[in-house]
């Protein structure tokens, strides 16, 4: 005779006698790769079975531990973060050219990247009675005559008279500047606690063509620190934000982007990660759209790794 108590867990009773170890570790695993129904008939448990094993795991649960991980520090806010009035560039003969060296120096105003000077700037570039475009070329004239054969220096004038173009990038700019000193005060080019981990899993490994760490290692790796792995791909596109969102914040303190980009084990974690994309199998719909998106916001849409995850992402 049963209790109440015992038909109450009778479901789960029946799960448990009747899926082996083996069965729910062969569920996770094909889980990972294949969708519900596929993981149902490649293991011959009814689909509510498999649907109970991976909900029970956890396994596909955003991972909490990786997140706090891979996240910027918050944004504080004190007298010393706070962005001050930088003072006007000295105007200066550049060229000998007036109206020339008049944009140069407008540029180097636009470039403090105050809006008050900015918007003083361009409002003074339009009383230069000269069209932009036709100073553009006076300017690599000048600069073509003053060092003959030399065809770098024509490349300096490129964009010389989009001047809302370069206060677009030059507010942009100090909007970055003024989060990374927000968020990181003046540590802002020092090793993350995300990049300190990457360095650590991937000392002492292996290094493939052209001096870059091997990838097979790379994956074994990280793949030997499940605690903070990414567990879904809401998580891969969570950490990827975390490294453009450094890398962005980073490009506003730095002459160079290389600067910018961080220990080479970061990078290398970062491509990881984005390899994940077409391992990890969407959990639903939207999950699969937000993947779709980020691909098309990217760069790296035309990649092969992109068709793979396509590919993952309808199969």
């Amino acid at each position: 005779m049963t209790t109440p108590d015992m038909k109450l867990g009778d479901s789960s009773l029946k799960m448990k006698r009747g899926v082996s170890e083996h069965q729910r570790r062969q569920v996770l695993d094909l889980r990972r790769r294949h969708s519900l129904r596929e993981v149902a008939e490649a293991t011959g448990l009814p689909l509510g079975t498999v649907k109970t094993i991976v909900s029970r795991s956890g396994v596909f649960r955003d991972n909490e531990a990786h997140r706090t991980l891979f996240c910027l520090p918050p944004i504080t806010v004190s007298a010393e973060t706070l962005p001050s009035v930088p003072e006007l560039p000295p105007q200066q003969r550049v060229t000998g050219d007036k109206e020339v060296d008049a944009v140069l120096w407008l540029r180097s105003v636009i470039k403090t990247g105050n809006s008050a000077h900015i918007e003083t700037a361009l409002a003074a570039a339009k009383r230069i009675k000269t069209p932009l475009d036709e100073l553009e070329k006076r300017y690599s004239h000048l600069l073509s005559d003053a060092d003959p054969g030399n065809w770098a220096v024509v490349f300096k004038t490129i964009g010389f008279a989009n001047l809302e173009g370069l206060a677009r990038s030059a507010i942009a700019d100090q909007h970055a500047r003024e989060e990374g000193r927000a968020r990181f005060g003046d540590r802002a080019m020092f090793d993350t606690d995300a990049e300190v981990f990457c360095a650590e899993v991937l000392d002492g490994a292996k290094i493939g063509q052209y001096g870059s760490i091997d990838e097979a290692d790379i994956a074994v790796r990280f793949k030997g620190r499940p605690d903070l792995m990414p567990c879904t791909l809401a998580d891969c596109l969570y950490e990827l934000d975390y490294w453009h969102k450094l890398y962005r914040l980073r490009c506003a303190f730095c002459d160079s982007s290389t600067d910018a980009e961080g220990p080479q084990e970061a990078s290398s974690r970062e491509h990881f990660v984005f390899g994940l994309l077409a391992e990890i199998r969407p959990r639903h719909k939207d999950e699969a759209k937000a993947v779709l998106r980020y691909l098309v916001a990217s760069d790296r849409r035309d990649t092969a790794d992109a068709n793979r995850i396509i590919e993952n992402l309808i199969g």
